[in-house]
């Protein structure tokens, strides 16, 4: 991997320092007005990798690395900086929770108009949204895991009352996430006969089967899951249509935001009023990956070894893990249907119920059908080879690693991106969300599954893929001002696409840094896929060296207390390679090396001395 993780994701810090704070103030917005996504992304640049890369913490100021410090320098120094964090963190929190003590998760300036509608109503712009719900609780989740390990490093009053005041901002923020996550869940049952099911059955029947027969297979496959909807009892989502006829079919996931009529969830947290949703009861892709990846962190080993989520919290996360299992098995099922010929999935570009089609559903659509093949116990080598050759596709026709022509169409998912239309209770489209994370999220695909393969080859291929994605995304930096290093200039990377940016996007810089901190995880967390051959040739060196130490023992050869020190010191090492075999095979063979030369020298020694020469 050509990524250095480390090294990018201080100088994204020093430049979002040097852009953001000035004059010991920090200042929020970017390309986009301030809004409640906008601001968390822009606090996640800077929160994200200082609280799931540990050299990399930033709750510890004893233990704040020199390099880390420069970084941030202009913010202070070891001490000043994580107290200027929770500052920063307690005014995002105030900005963010209206009169009646409400978290507030309105789209505002990231949501726009239908081509050729009005202008969006102030009472539009504050509809509460699913990708506010969900970076709601990645942001709030570092916050208190920040807040309880830097506790532990103070004792002024002063600052220990505000860290109490700020986790219980958070904590009130997170239970209202999850509960407008909860009230945003929708099941939408259709006939197979309809408009809906006509499509679903023509993405997934790659075999060109009969139509009823496809019908009865998919059902089949999705038994358990239609039965355990009936479990969805709190929030929306609940399946009132009689799923048992032969001929309805269904899809799952989230809405774009509060459903419309969604029940209230009760709750004993101080969340305040539980606003009334206007979403279609509908799933939506990009807001199902986007729910999904949130609901990941929540059950994460860091927010059940920190001990994150309270009891009430709990309750509602088993609720959220329920609906998160149901749509993983849809949307993996769907993908990955039949199993034979060709997957759906490989047949690009995916198509919705609702009849649009692109390459950027497809690559959501992999971050599902992995989850599903993990749980599913088919995440081997060769289904997952599968979805990254897709990704390999994907890369292709987005013209990442080919050439581009002038005004290609295929460049549309860059600059300006994929419009996603957004639907009221009437599937009436009233504004739309735009979607340009093409390249961050295709990077962060090929991280994640290059993590999960077992073959040392295949491994390396995506991770060359990744390292092509991020020298296309350092084309797309921008190049000069005080937003230099920060995103996105499309530009740089496809001549004339975009005009140079006026300030940076947080949405897409945020998204870059996730994908930065995925690849720091792989290479510090995850061990290197085990090579047969290599770990059996390693073996047999380490299977000759101690044959061939054994027998200088019985020669008596290491008399004397230097042999002696040289036999300990041989016998060590030969544990330590027997050690390494398994997790790194190329270490293990080279050391067992240099022991058969050693060992080698100490016969030939001895026999030179047996000779008297």
């Amino acid at each position: 991997m050509r990524i250095q993780p480390r090294q990018e994701i201080l100088d994204i810090w020093r430049a979002t320092v040097r852009s953001c704070w000035q004059n010991g103030e920090w200042h929020w917005g970017g390309r986009s007005a301030t809004n409640s996504i906008s601001d968390a992304e822009q606090l996640l640049t800077l929160l994200l990798p200082a609280t799931k890369i540990p050299m990399l913490s930033l709750d510890d100021p004893d233990g704040i690395d020199e390099e880390v410090i420069e970084a941030l320098g202009a913010m202070g120094g070891a001490i000043e900086i994580p107290r200027r964090l929770v500052g920063l963190m307690s005014d995002y929190f105030t900005r963010y929770t209206d009169e009646a003590g409400a978290p507030i998760f309105a789209g505002g300036t990231y949501l726009t108009p239908v081509d050729g509608g009005p202008d969006l109503t102030e009472e539009q712009r504050s509809l509460d949204i699913v990708d506010s719900f969900a970076v709601s609780v990645t942001l709030t989740l570092a916050t208190i895991g920040f807040v309880k390990i830097y506790r532990g490093s103070t004792q002024r009053r002063d600052l220990l009352s505000q860290l109490d005041v700020l986790e219980t901002m958070a904590s009130v923020r997170l239970t209202a996430a999850m509960v407008g996550l909860l009230r945003s869940f929708s099941t939408s049952v259709f006939a197979s006969t309809d408009e809906f099911g006509v499509r679903l059955c023509d993405m997934v029947n790659q075999d060109e089967l009969p139509r009823r027969e496809v019908v009865a297979a998919l059902r089949e496959q999705l038994r358990d899951t239609m039965a355990s909807l009936r479990s969805v009892v709190i929030g929306s989502g609940r399946v009132t249509e009689d799923l048992d006829n032969s001929e309805m079919l269904f899809e799952c996931g989230w809405s774009w935001g509060t459903i419309a009529d969604a029940e209230e969830v009760p709750t004993t947290e101080p969340i305040g009023p539980q606003r009334v949703g206007s979403a279609e009861n509908a799933p939506y892709l990009y807001f199902t990956v986007i729910a999904m990846d949130a609901i990941d962190d929540l059950n994460s080993e860091r927010t059940r070894l920190l001990g994150l989520l309270n009891e009430e919290q709990q309750r509602l996360s088993r609720a959220l893990q329920l609906r998160w299992e149901l749509t993983r098995t849809y949307w993996a099922t769907v993908a990955t249907f039949a199993n034979r010929r060709r997957w759906p999935i490989e047949d690009i570009p995916w198509r919705t119920t609702d009849g649009d089609r692109t390459d950027y559903y497809t690559l959501q659509a992999t971050s599902l059908a992995v989850k599903g093949l993990i749980a599913g116990g088919r995440g081997g080598d060769e289904e997952l080879g599968r979805i990254a050759s897709v990704l390999v596709e994907l890369a292709q026709r987005a013209r990442i690693t080919r050439r581009a022509s002038p005004d290609e169409s295929a460049l549309v998912v860059h600059a300006p991106g994929k419009q996603v239309t957004l639907n009221d209770a009437t599937s009436k489209p009233i504004m739309t969300w735009n979607v340009n994370e093409f390249s961050t999220v295709l990077l962060l695909r090929a991280t994640t599954v290059a993590g999960l393969l077992n073959n040392a080859r295949r491994r390396s291929e995506l991770l060359e893929l990744a390292d092509e994605v991020w020298e296309h995304l350092l084309l797309r930096r921008i190049p000069d001002s005080r937003y230099a290093g920060l995103w996105d200039h499309a530009g740089g990377a496809f001549p004339g696409l975009a005009p140079p940016p006026v300030a940076p996007s947080w949405y897409l810089t945020e998204r870059v840094v996730h994908a930065l901190v995925t690849a720091g995880q792989l290479l510090w967390e995850r061990p290197f896929p085990r090579a047969g051959r290599l770990a059996a040739y390693a073996q047999d060196l380490i299977d000759e060296a101690e044959y061939l130490f054994d027998r200088e023992l019985m020669r008596g050869t290491f008399a004397g207390e230097a042999m002696q020190r040289s036999m300990r010191s041989i016998r060590a090492s030969l544990r330590q390679a027997q050690s390494l075999v398994d997790d790194r095979p190329g270490t293990a063979a080279a050391l067992a090396g240099t022991l058969l030369l050693l060992l080698n020298d100490v016969t030939t020694g001895q026999q030179k001395a047996s000779e008297g020469i």
